[in-house]
């Protein structure tokens, strides 16, 4: 299903439009709604909905104003659409009991990186259902994970008050840190292209076979972002992939360029 934008106006840039947050399969459109007020309370206004449950979060209401961040949301049924331009993407979950190869910070110090990347570069944070949380696969699509420090009474929050929680933290570092600043990344619409050309090659050379081959993507994924390649980096590999690619196709050419 393609992104689809509800009409709104655009504000003045800065740092905060850096900032995408992403709600995955949300449930209850009061719950976005509260997301949204959240965001706007704090400065942020690039919403997303990766197949939300019920469409009819259109329609929810929050303060004056967070209405605007409503009408300007986009919907999307694939997840890596919505963070193709995101250079950095990080999780909100507790992980629970699930076994995850993720870097895990906690709030607040785990804001500080975030607001460190925004300063020049947009940076996707992720919350998952009300019901489930964020899936192992949308976990493969991140590079490492927040979490709010909840007591281990009650470890699980309101997807609104998660929202403002992550945003307040996020807001109140007034300037990015330097020593935290990291060199230029490629975004993961890239990463996803690498991954998309490697899978095809795994499968003809034996590597990936069909039974487990989700798990196995998963993986591929994380290796992937785990490598940080640099754009110039990122664009080496990709012609690396493509000729081994054709060769792969044409294993009785001696010598030949692909396209």
């Amino acid at each position: 299903m393609p992104a689809a934008r509800i009409d709104g106006g655009a504000g003045m840039k800065s740092w905060q439009d850096n900032l995408r947050i992403v709600l995955v399969s949300s449930r209850n459109s009061l719950n976005i709604g509260a997301a949204a007020r959240a965001m706007y309370n704090f400065g942020f206004s690039d919403l997303w909905c990766v197949r939300p449950y019920d469409r009819a979060f259109r329609a929810a209401r929050s303060a004056a104003g967070a209405a605007s961040v409503l009408r300007n949301a986009c919907v999307a049924g694939d997840l890596a659409e919505a963070i193709a331009d995101a250079e950095l993407v990080v999780g909100s979950s507790g992980l629970e009991a699930r076994k995850q190869r993720h870097v895990r910070r906690e709030l607040p110090g785990g804001a500080i990186p975030i607001r460190t990347h925004l300063e020049t570069r947009k940076a996707a944070l992720l919350f998952g259902s009300e019901k489930f949380g964020l899936s192992n696969e949308d976990l493969s699509h991140c590079d490492w994970i927040v979490s709010i420090p909840t007591s281990d009474d009650c470890p699980s929050m309101n997807l609104g008050q998660a929202v403002a929680v992550c945003c307040y933290e996020i807001a109140r570092h007034a300037a990015p840190q330097v020593r935290l600043q990291t060199p230029a990344g490629v975004s993961a619409g890239v990463r996803e292209r690498i991954l998309g050309m490697m899978l095809p090659i795994l499968r003809s050379s034996g590597f990936l076979h069909a039974n487990g081959a989700e798990e196995q993507t998963r993986k591929l994924r994380r290796l992937v972002s785990r490598l940080r390649l640099a754009p110039e980096d990122a664009r080496m590999l990709q012609a690396i992939l493509r000729q081994v690619d054709w060769k792969l196709r044409h294993p009785d050419v001696e010598s030949a360029s692909p396209d």
